[in-house]
């Protein structure tokens, strides 16, 4: 489709119902950021659209992975894009959001070969990164090293049953050791994936359902952890305020817990 508005006039059109919430500073800082989104799954590709729709137009998407029939109960996909790469089907609908949108792609998603060159060109990171392998979870890891060299930001989001857990890494403070120094590099492929997990989330605020679950099936081998879709896309709603914030350079919280399940839930009272 052809666009006949100017580069500055579309944005400003798309934009145009900021106003009043963003200020023009932060908008602006938003507009030429350069954010890596690393892994384009149920959390990472969450973030996506939201960013694209609030005014981001640099982006880099970084994953590996393409979609099965199974991703469709929470990720932004149809089944036309199954067999797909994660990242093309994303930037594809960036550019359908905003045609003058500067996105790359990168099929292989990220890993020490192109880790430095990623971080550095970008100004925030989204931290996506499947965590249920062990592929994943160096990659992870490697990733937030990598951050932590650079003094990049990162905001990464865990999808548990009804809760979203997000986590803030502010590496621009030089001091913060690579995941707050909860995973070393030497436990990766020893642990279990589910120990890992339990050394960046707080155990209390892992709901019963989900434990039970994965006590009953882990010892199946071709178990997943199941994942619903509100808890998968309120990543993408708080990481994109987090970014608007960190870009603008604004305080934030370190960490948010958001329970659905336990919002709608009647009261003691009944209601």
């Amino acid at each position: 489709m052809t666009i006949a508005i100017a580069p500055e006039q579309f944005y400003a059109d798309l934009t145009e119902r900021n106003r009043g919430l963003i200020d023009a500073d932060a908008q602006r800082a938003l507009r030429t950021a350069r954010i890596l989104v690393a892994g384009c799954g149920s959390t990472g590709g969450a973030t996506v659209e939201p960013l694209a729709r609030l005014g981001a137009e640099r982006f880099i998407l970084a994953e590996p992975g393409t979609y099965e029939l199974n991703n469709l109960n929470r990720q932004s996909a149809t089944v036309e894009d199954i067999g797909r790469n994660k990242a093309e089907v994303a930037a594809q609908r960036v550019r359908a959001i905003n045609p003058y949108a500067d996105v790359r792609v990168v099929t292989s998603g990220v890993g020490p070969e192109n880790i430095g060159a990623l971080v550095e060109d970008a100004d925030a990171i989204v931290d996506g990164v499947d965590v249920t392998t062990v592929s994943g979870w160096r990659a992870k890891y490697l990733l937030h090293v990598e951050a932590a060299r650079q003094g990049r930001p990162v905001v990464s989001g865990y999808d548990l049953s009804g809760t979203q857990f997000v986590r803030f890494h502010d590496y621009r403070d030089t001091s913060l050791e690579p995941l707050g120094g909860q995973v070393e590099e030497s436990e990766l492929g020893r642990e279990s994936l589910w120990q890992l997990l339990l050394r960046l989330i707080p155990r209390e605020i892992v709901p019963a359902d989900l434990i039970a679950d994965i006590r009953a099936h882990r010892e199946e081998p071709e178990y997943s952890i199941p994942q619903l879709v509100y808890a998968s896309h309120l990543f993408g709603a708080l990481a994109a305020r987090y970014l608007v914030e960190i870009l603008a350079g604004h305080p934030v919280r370190t960490e948010v817990t958001v329970d659905v399940h336990a919002l709608v839930a009647p009261t003691v009272s009944g209601e």
